[in-house]
């Protein structure tokens, strides 16, 4: 069995490790520090020991698609050229970074921030297909405003040229390998999915033709990168939707996206159990009492929901999400296990991994690499403490979702739960104590 201290390769591209930071909103935005931002918030993870680092969803086009606040675009060549000291710190570690690409699609601020609806109300609502009749319910309701611009045929190949162009300039700057937002309720799941996509062209109707998207993507960020530059994507099932939802993607058929991802050139693939809708499903755990309560983001929530009343509608709504997605420990694992049965390449599992012995379990198993999200908001270093050997170890993350929250307002992804920063801090300096931090982390971003 694979050890998580034990290279691999996707592609041709070594890894140096079996452990990976999963993608995170990093909150950079396009301003002119955003290179800094990012290289503070990634080059810690590499300088603990992490072999692969995934930067959150950056956005193809140059308006619309963001999914929250801060998401950062990268249509610009000049502005994307500006990020290899992102890339640059990370190999300095001897790291490997990926460039994460998406669209939001109905997942899109222009959709749901009222805000940004005020001052960007031409932006259009791109989209595979008009709106299921219960999305239109939703919309008839007020609490969605949504005037969608269904994508025809040539807008799709337009659109799928973008993520071409800006995997190019990814590479030209550095990034060893594009990572596609294949889930997530991103545009790619939305044109997957029998609940988004009624299309009656040659990307909707059959579960192949509603695949033929990402094989498109597949096929133009290929032309733009090369053969050997590595293109990954996450793999959703709908497994989470709600029951009311009747035309979702099965888990077998979640398997068989799988196999045609593989079969049309991707080299790993990320499987993951979701819902048809932007929800609590993607961040399972407890209730965010604290950040919902915490005065400093008030005006943000009434910002961005349009007044206090609609802020305190989605509290409760978030109340009670968190309820059904409660903290399941390696939630995407049988879903990982059966695509690995039907693939022949490296298959990465993140969602709910939180320590050494459960690593060691799913590595060799379900999956060829584990991931980690959130706990690296209260560990930026988390690396050194799972690398070291240690089969005891476990993550100071509680799953509290105190850190998430927030971003619907702009603000940055940090832990904010004292009790757990707390002991982030005792564990660090138990590890210093014992000499574990190796002299190149000590000396790493700080910031």
């Amino acid at each position: 069995m694979p050890a998580l201290e034990d290279s691999f390769t996707i592609n041709d591209l070594e890894i140096p490790n079996r452990l990976y930071r999963s993608p995170l909103l990093e909150c950079a935005d396009n301003d002119a520090d955003a290179a800094e931002v990012l290289r503070q918030e990634l080059e810690p993870a590499a300088a603990s020991g992490v072999g692969l680092i995934f930067q959150g969803a950056t956005i193809v086009t140059e308006e619309g698609g963001c999914a929250a606040p801060g998401m950062t675009r990268v249509h610009d060549p000049d502005f994307v050229r500006e990020l290899k000291t992102v890339t640059d710190a990370v190999h300095d570690h001897d790291g490997r970074i990926f460039m994460q690409l998406e669209h939001g699609g109905l997942r899109s601020m222009e959709t749901w921030h009222q805000g940004y609806r005020s001052e960007q109300p031409d932006v259009q609502q791109l989209a595979p297909s008009p709106l299921p009749p219960l999305m239109k319910a939703v919309d008839s309701m007020g609490f969605l405003e949504y005037d969608v611009n269904p994508l025809s045929t040539d807008e799709v190949y337009e659109l799928a040229d973008r993520f071409g162009e800006c995997a190019g300039y990814a590479v030209d700057a550095g990034y060893d390998g594009i990572h596609l937002v294949g889930s997530n309720m991103g545009i790619v799941q939305q044109f997957l999915s029998p609940f988004y996509n009624r299309r009656d062209d040659v990307f909707g109707g059959s579960e192949a033709a509603r695949s033929r998207f990402l094989e498109l993507l597949y096929r133009r960020i290929r032309d733009e990168v090369g053969p050997e530059v590595p293109v990954v994507t996450k793999i959703p099932a709908e497994t989470n939707a709600p029951p009311v939802v009747r035309r979702r993607i099965t888990f077998e058929e979640g398997v068989r996206i799988a196999e045609r991802a593989v079969e049309v050139g991707f080299d790993a693939v990320v499987p993951t159990e979701v819902s048809t809708f932007w929800d609590a499903s993607l961040v399972k755990g407890e209730y965010p009492e604290k950040a919902w309560k915490d005065e400093e983001f008030q005006n943000g929530y009434e910002e961005a929901f349009g007044c206090s009343r609609r802020a305190r509608l989605v509290s409760f709504l978030n109340r009670l999400e968190a309820s059904v997605y409660t903290f399941e420990p390696a939630w995407n694992e049988r879903f990982s296990r059966e695509v690995r049965r039907h693939v022949d390449v490296p298959v990465l599992q993140e969602g709910g991994i939180r320590g050494r012995r459960e690593i060691d379990r799913l590595l060799g198993d379900s999956c060829d690499a584990v991931g980690m999200g959130r706990p690296f908001y209260a560990e930026p270093r988390l690396g050194e403490r799972l690398l070291d050997g240690d089969d005891d170890v476990e993550v100071a993350c509680e799953s509290c979702n105190n850190c998430t929250v927030p971003q619907v307002t702009g603000a940055d992804g940090r832990c904010r739960t004292p009790r757990v920063l707390e002991k982030a801090g005792r564990l660090r300096k138990e590890e210093v104590d014992e000499g574990g931090a190796s002299s190149s982390a000590s000396g790493a971003a700080d910031g």
